[in-house]
C-alpha cells in the first residue's frame, strides 16, 4: 500500500470511529435528523452518484415514472441512506430501542421453514436497512447468519463485524469455503444472502432484472438446492421513524433432472420477487449501484430454461 492510501486509509478509519462515538451520545431523534441532513447535503453534492441512480431508474422503469417522479424518488433515497446509516451506527448501544419499532409481517413464512431444521436462506438486496432485518431476527431467538464481502480496510471490516456478532449476527466471508454454509445449513441456521451485486468475484449468471439480463450471484441456489433448505424473501424498509420486517412466502420451483436448468430457474424467481420488493419501495434501493454494468459476451436465449 502507497504511503498516500495509507494516510487516507488512516484518516477515513479515525473519523469513523469518531463519527460512531457521536452519534450514540445522543438521542435518536436528534441522530435522525442529522442524518438526514447529510443525505440531503450528499444528494446536493454527490452529482456522479445522483446522476447514476437517474440513469438505473431510467433503465428500470423507461417512461413509467415522470420526471419529478424520479427527482422524488432520489432525493429520498439519500434520506433514507443517511438516517438507515443512523441506525446502523447506533445499534450496537441502542438496539433495544430501535427494535421496538419494527414490525414484522408474515413471521408465520419464516417460522415454517426455519421450523424444518434444513436451515434458511434469507433472500434480500441492498434495500431499506438490510443490516437491521438480520440482527433483528438474531435477537427474536433465531440462529442467524449473513454472508458479505470483505471490506478495503481490514481496520473497518473488524469493527463492522465486531458488531454484527455482539448482535448474536455469525458472519460468514464471500472469499470463505461453501462448506461453512453449507454445515451452518444443516445446523438449522438462516443464513442472509443480498442477490442484488453485479460481481465477477462468486459464480453468476445472468437472468432477467427489471427487463434486462443481470448478472446475478447463484452461490445461494446451488447450496439451497443442494441441502433442502428454504428460500424466504424478506426486507426490512423504513416507514417514518419506524420500521417494517416484511416476510414473504417461501420461493418454490418444479425441480427438474437439470440441475443447472433448476439453479437458474431458483435465481431467477429470487430475483423477480426482490424486483417485487424494489417497485413497492423505490426510495429505498440503493439505485447507484451499477446492477447492470457486466453485459453478456454474447446474446443469451432465455427461453432455453
Amino acid at each position: 500500500m502507497g504511503r498516500f492510501k495509507k494516510v487516507k486509509n488512516d484518516i477515513i478509519y479515525y473519523f469513523i470511529r469518531v463519527i460512531v462515538a457521536f452519534f450514540n451520545i445522543m438521542p435518536r431523534s436528534t441522530a435522525l435528523f442529522i442524518g438526514s441532513l447529510l443525505g440531503f447535503l450528499a444528494h446536493l453534492l454527490l452529482r456522479k452518484d445522483r446522476l447514476k441512480a437517474y440513469r438505473h431508474l431510467n433503465l428500470a422503469f423507461c417512461d413509467k415514472l415522470s420526471h419529478s417522479k424520479r427527482k422524488s424518488i432520489v432525493r429520498n433515497l439519500f434520506l433514507n441512506i443517511g438516517r438507515n446509516a443512523v441506525d446502523v451506527i447506533r445499534l450496537r448501544k441502542h438496539y433495544y430501542e430501535i427494535s421496538s419499532l419494527v414490525a414484522i409481517e408474515g413471521r408465520e413464512h419464516f417460522e415454517q421453514a426455519y421450523q424444518r431444521g434444513k436451515g434458511v436462506l434469507i433472500i434480500t438486496g441492498h434495500l431499506g436497512n438490510f443490516e437491521l432485518l438480520a440482527i433483528h431476527l438474531a435477537n427474536s431467538g433465531y440462529n442467524i447468519a449473513a454472508i458479505a464481502r470483505e471490506l478495503y480496510d481490514k481496520r473497518l471490516n473488524i469493527l463492522l463485524n465486531e458488531n454484527r456478532e455482539a448482535l448474536k449476527v455469525a458472519m460468514i466471508d464471500t472469499r470463505q469455503s461453501p462448506r461453512r454454509v453449507v454445515r451452518l445449513l444443516h445446523q438449522g441456521y438462516a443464513i442472509a444472502v443480498l442477490i442484488d451485486t453485479d460481481s465477477m468475484r462468486v459464480r453468476s449468471m445472468f437472468v432477467p432484472a427489471f427487463g434486462r439480463l443481470s448478472n446475478t450471484p447463484v452461490g445461494q441456489s446451488v447450496l439451497g438446492l443442494r441441502t433442502g433448505a428454504a428460500f424466504i424473501p424478506m426486507a426490512c424498509v423504513r416507514r417514518g421513524k419506524n420500521y417494517r420486517l416484511i416476510i414473504r412466502p417461501e420461493i418454490v420451483i418444479e425441480r427438474s433432472d437439470n440441475f443447472e436448468k433448476d439453479v437458474y430457474n431458483m435465481t431467477k424467481k429470487c430475483t423477480e420477487v426482490l424486483e417485487e420488493f424494489i417497485t413497492e419501495f423505490k426510495d429505498q434501493w440503493i439505485w447507484m449501484h451499477n446492477r447492470w454494468l457486466t453485459r453478456p459476451e454474447k446474446p443469451i436465449d432465455i427461453n432455453r430454461h
